[in-house]
């Protein structure tokens, strides 16, 4: 122990410091390692989790999965959830069922959280709602979805699962025949005059509005407005909307529909009452919706008149005896004599025509290759700047004349030696061109009237015809 002692009363305080901290450095290394550890282990699965493609899948139910009734509404529901997030809204497929009314997604969608099988899933509820017409099973197919979830590279599809419902038709309802059901129903009626009190020629509107809960709009029936003698009735386009809570929730559907009658007589008149019968889903049975009948009476109007006088057209008609305009007859049998006629020569008329162009064709053709047409072109070619000699050629050509200079006479001669000599002068020599043309096309007329001479040239000229 003395010398224990001893020796730390030898050690510096820097020695004893360093003896007590080495202990202390080793731990804090190996903390530090094992931290470094574990984030690099955290940072692998966080880059493993993103690098996995994100879920999508599709869920689809049915409310009420049974009991539906022909006229009712049943809702699918499309659940479209995913592990990530949407980017854009989900792409849903057209569904059509025989014997039944289809109302696709408007678009607004309830948000959904859920978990399954321990992961958390989020995305939008979409309804499909489908009133039976008929009572019999019903075969919804395998919905495919297509939706693009965050971090995915492309759109991704999925499949809902195949289902199927009943529809049974409700008691007191004759088979066929397409009930109202619904879980509550409102119908009443309205009566704007357009005057007061009411006289030939005014008008009376009826106005019927049904409200239907858990109903579809475009079910609700169409209320019969009969016809009544004495008025003239005018339906009106009806208006026919769906009842909501404001937040995308179907409540029901609303109809409403009015009928403009115009007096045409005086008298009492009377609108029949107007029945609405339904199925009621609550109390289990049926029930019927009634509006009175409205009554009326009006007085005579002596200085209405009727908008379309029947009495003065059958006049007008010969009512008694109906006859109608020889003349006219005759004009009309003329006309269709005519257009058969003309369709009976189409034909021929095609073809003659056809044959007259072809004809003035060939007339205007032949005139371009005569030489008077060529002579025609002589005088603007020497008036040119510069002058040009192709016309005058070619007319020697057509002419008979040959292209050889001494077959056009000395004159032309000597005038052709004014413009292509040795001491050329082309204004003048042109000049005196155009003055001798009239002498020159006389020379070429004698010369044509001349008769030809029976022997061939010595040393023939193949001769071409200038353009």
């Amino acid at each position: 122990m003395n010398r224990v002692a001893a020796i730390a009363s030898r050690l510096t305080p820097t020695e004893e410091f360093r003896r007590t901290q080495i202990p202390c450095a080793r731990d804090g290394a190996r903390l530090i390692t094992a931290t470094l550890l574990t984030l690099l282990t955290s940072c692998l699965f966080t880059i493993q989790a993103s690098a996995a493609e994100p879920q999508l899948k599709i869920q689809a139910h049915l409310q009420p999965a049974e009991g539906a009734m022909v006229g009712g509404l049943v809702e699918l529901q499309v659940d479209v959830l995913t592990d990530t997030w949407f980017t854009s809204a989900a792409t849903l497929p057209e569904l059509k069922l025989d014997g039944a009314l289809v109302t696709p997604p408007d678009g607004q969608a309830q948000h959904l959280n859920q978990t399954i099988d321990g992961q958390s899933f989020s995305g939008l509820r979409y309804s499909y709602l489908i009133t039976p017409n008929v009572a019999r099973r019903f075969d919804i197919p395998a919905l495919t979805v297509s939706a693009t979830p965050g971090q995915a590279s492309t759109a991704i599809s999925a499949h809902s699962q195949p289902l199927h419902f009943s529809a049974a038709q409700p008691p007191g309802f004759m088979p066929g025949e397409t009930p109202l059901v619904a879980s509550g129903l409102r119908l009443s009626q309205s009566l704007i005059n357009s005057a007061t009190p009411l006289k030939t020629g005014d008008s009376i509107t009826r106005q019927l509005t049904l409200q239907a809960d858990g109903a579809l709009a475009m079910a609700l029936p169409v209320p019969s407005l009969a016809d009544v003698a004495g008025l003239s009735r005018y339906l009106q386009t009806p208006q026919v909307t769906r009842l909501d809570d404001g937040r995308g929730n179907v409540l029901g559907g609303q109809r409403i529909d009015a009928v403009t009658y115009r007096i045409d007589k005086a008298g009492a008149y009377t609108l029949p009452a107007i029945a609405v019968k339904w199925w009621d889903v609550k109390a289990q049975q049926s029930r019927t919706a009634q509006v009175p009948a409205v009554t009326f009476e009006v007085t005579a109007n002596s200085a209405y008149k009727p908008v379309f006088s029947i009495t003065e057209d059958l006049q007008q008609l010969g009512r008694n005896n109906p006859h109608f305009s020889t003349r006219w007859l005759l004009w009309l049998a003329l006309l269709a004599v005519c257009i058969g006629i003309g369709y009976w020569l189409r034909p021929a008329l095609m073809r003659a025509r056809r044959q007259w162009q072809a004809r003035k064709h060939a007339r205007q053709l032949a005139w371009e290759q005569s030489a008077e047409f060529a002579w025609q072109q002589i005088n603007p070619q020497l008036q040119a700047r510069p002058a040009q000699l192709s016309a005058l050629y070619l007319w020697l050509r057509r002419s008979r004349l040959g292209l050889q200079l001494v077959n056009a006479g000395p004159r032309l001669q000597g005038l052709l030696r004014g413009l292509y000599g040795r001491d050329p002068q082309p204004a003048q020599t042109l000049a005196q061109l155009r003055a001798s043309l009239t002498t020159l096309h006389h020379q070429a007329e004698q010369k044509a009237h001349k008769p030809a001479s029976a022997l061939r040239p010595l040393n023939p000229v193949q001769e071409r015809e200038f353009p």
